[in-house]
C-alpha cells in the first residue's frame, strides 16, 4: 500500500483550512446581534424616558433620605429596570408586578441568604438561585431582581431595611414615572399580556391553542408577551397571504369567454344551454352585454313545484316547457341586482364575497360594465391551493393564468 505524498497531504490540509475558517466565521457571527428594528423617534423616546425616570427617582430618593443620611439612597440595578420599563414596555419582564415583586422579593431573599450563610460567595449564588426559583412561579420574573439579591448579600451589614428603602421606594417611583411617560408617548403600560379570545378564526388559521402548543415545545422564556406573539403571527400570516396572492387579478382566473343570455330568452333555451355546457349559472345581460342579473340552477329548483309527487326531472321539464301561470323567460326568475367584480380587481377582494356573502358565481366586467368573464368558487379555491402549496408570487400568477386559459366548460362546470 502506498502512502500519500507530502504534497498530497499539504493539499488536503489546505483544502480543509478554508472550511474550518468558514465554520469559525459563522460561529463568531452569532455573537454579533441583529439590529433592534426601531427608528430614530422610538430611540429618542426610549432615551428620554430612561433619563426622566432615573432622574426623578434619584431626586425623590435623595430628598427622602435627607441630607444627613449616610446610607445608600439608590440602587444601581434600577438602571436595568429603567431599560425594560421605558425601552420595552410590552415585555412580560417589564410589567409593574414583575418589576415590583421581582425586585423586592429578591431583595428579601438576598437578605435572608446573607443572614444564614456566612460565606458571601456561596450566599450570593444561593440568593440569585432562590430569587429565580420564587420569581418564576409567582410570575414576577425580572432580570434586575437577580442583581437585587446579590446586592443585599454584598451589603449585608446595612440591614434588612434596605428592602424598603431604597429598593422598594426606588421601584415605586420608577413605576409611576413609567406609567405616566409611556402613556403620554403612546405606549400601553401596563401592557396586556393575554390575547382576546378570537371567535372569527377562519378555516386553516391557527388558534390560541395552537400558539400554546408551539410555546410548550419551544420551552424557553420569551421577552415578548403571549398576546403580542399571537398578534405578530397573525400579521405575518396575513402579509404572506397577501404577498402570494397580491398580484393575482380577476382576469387571471376567470372563465372566458362567458356564456350569457338576455332576459327575453326562454327558460327552455336557458336550461338547454346550461345542460349542454355543464354550467350552473348564466349571467343575464342587456343588448350591450351589461349584467342585469344572473340565473342559476338554484333558481330553477326554487320555482319547480316541489309539492307535487312527480319526480324532480319531471318537475323541471314542466317548468322549462311552460304551463299556464308559470314563468316563461329568464327575466322572470333571474336574481337581481347581481354582485359583479372588475376585471383588474385583485382576486383577494373576492374571498369575503364567497366566504361570507353566499355567492357561488361572480360575473366579471370591464371598464365599460360589459361582461367579460365569470369566476366561480372553484376558480378561487384552485388559486388559494396554488398559493398554499408554497409557490412564490410569480408561480401563483403563472399558474392561475394557465387555469384561466382553460376551456370555459371545464372551468365553469365545476
Amino acid at each position: 500500500m502506498s502512502l500519500p505524498s507530502r504534497s498530497s497531504s499539504a493539499s488536503l490540509s489546505s483544502s480543509s483550512a478554508p472550511s474550518i475558517r468558514v465554520r469559525l466565521a459563522r460561529w463568531l457571527r452569532h455573537f454579533w446581534p441583529a439590529p433592534l428594528g426601531i427608528d430614530g423617534r422610538e430611540r429618542l423616546r426610549f432615551i428620554v424616558g430612561a433619563v426622566t425616570g432615573v432622574l426623578l427617582t434619584a431626586l425623590l430618593s435623595r430628598w427622602w433620605a435627607g441630607s444627613g443620611s449616610t446610607g445608600p439612597w439608590m440602587v444601581a440595578s434600577l438602571g436595568a429596570s429603567a431599560v425594560l420599563v421605558f425601552g420595552m414596555p410590552s415585555s412580560p419582564l417589564a410589567q409593574p408586578w414583575p418589576v415590583l415583586g421581582g425586585s423586592t422579593l429578591s431583595a428579601l431573599v438576598g437578605a435572608a441568604a446573607a443572614a444564614f450563610i456566612p460565606d458571601p460567595a456561596i450566599a450570593g449564588a444561593v440568593a440569585v438561585g432562590l430569587a429565580i426559583a420564587l420569581m418564576v412561579p409567582l410570575r414576577c420574573l425580572h432580570p434586575p431582581g437577580g442583581a437585587m439579591a446579590l446586592y443585599m448579600v454584598l451589603t449585608a451589614g446595612e440591614g434588612w431595611h434596605l428592602a424598603a428603602f431604597p429598593i422598594l421606594f426606588n421601584v415605586l417611583v420608577l413605576l409611576v414615572a413609567g406609567v405616566v411617560y409611556n402613556g403620554l408617548t403612546g405606549r400601553r403600560y401596563p401592557h396586556p399580556q393575554r390575547a382576546a379570545v378570537r371567535t372569527d378564526v377562519a378555516q386553516g388559521a391557527f388558534t390560541a391553542s395552537d400558539v400554546d402548543a408551539a410555546l410548550s415545545h419551544y420551552n424557553q422564556v420569551l421577552d415578548v408577551s403571549r398576546a403580542d406573539l399571537e398578534g405578530l403571527l397573525h400579521l405575518a400570516g396575513r402579509a404572506a397571504f397577501q404577498r402570494t396572492l397580491g398580484e393575482v387579478r380577476c382576469s387571471d382566473i376567470m372563465s372566458k369567454p362567458p356564456f350569457a343570455v338576455e332576459a327575453e330568452v326562454s327558460l327552455k333555451d336557458a336550461w338547454a344551454l346550461m345542460r349542454a355546457q355543464q354550467i350552473k349559472a348564466l349571467p343575464v345581460v342587456d343588448p350591450l352585454r351589461r349584467v342585469v342579473g344572473i340565473v342559476t340552477v338554484a333558481d330553477f329548483m326554487r320555482l319547480a313545484n316541489l309539492d307535487t309527487h312527480e319526480g324532480l326531472g319531471q318537475r323541471l321539464r314542466t317548468l322549462v316547457m311552460g304551463r299556464s301561470g308559470q314563468p316563461q323567460d329568464v327575466g322572470e326568475i333571474m336574481s337581481h341586482p347581481v354582485q359583479v367584480a372588475r376585471v383588474a380587481q385583485h382576486a383577494m377582494d373576492l374571498v369575503p364575497l364567497f366566504s361570507q356573502g353566499g355567492h357561488h358565481h361572480i360575473p366579471i366586467v370591464d371598464g365599460d360594465e360589459r361582461l367579460v368573464g365569470v369566476i366561480t368558487q372553484t376558480d378561487l379555491v384552485r388559486t388559494l391551493a396554488t398559493a398554499v402549496q408554497g409557490r412564490d408570487e410569480g408561480d401563483v400568477v403563472s399558474a392561475t393564468r394557465a387555469h384561466g386559459a382553460a376551456s370555459t366548460a371545464s372551468n365553469a362546470g365545476q
